[in-house]
């Protein structure tokens, strides 16, 4: 299944409050914010808008570049590496000649 946008930016939103060890109650209450919606965003079931965001990144002091830097990565195609002495023409001619 393909990771969403707002799932990445919860998981990282998640992550940094975790790294910080903060609580959703204090978070939310610094971002102005409902705890439930919160934890909605954090877990990817809501989309918050991009004034919540700066809110909630304001609230980490985490800021809103870093955390769509981190979304970005988490989207990128995760490329499983070839075992060590086959190459991808490798794979390929022995999955056509299978």
């Amino acid at each position: 299944m393909t990771l969403l946008l707002r799932e990445a930016i919860g998981g990282s939103l998640r992550r940094a409050r975790n790294e910080r060890r903060r609580t959703l109650r204090e978070i939310s209450g610094r971002a102005r914010v409902s705890l439930g919606y919160l934890s909605e965003v954090e877990r990817g079931r809501k989309e918050a808008s991009s004034e919540l965001l700066a809110a909630i990144c304001d609230a980490l002091e985490f800021p809103l570049p870093d955390l769509l830097a981190d979304a970005a990565v988490a989207l990128e195609p995760q490329f499983v590496p070839a075992p060590t002495g086959e190459t991808a023409e490798l794979r390929l001619a022995t999955a056509v000649a299978a």
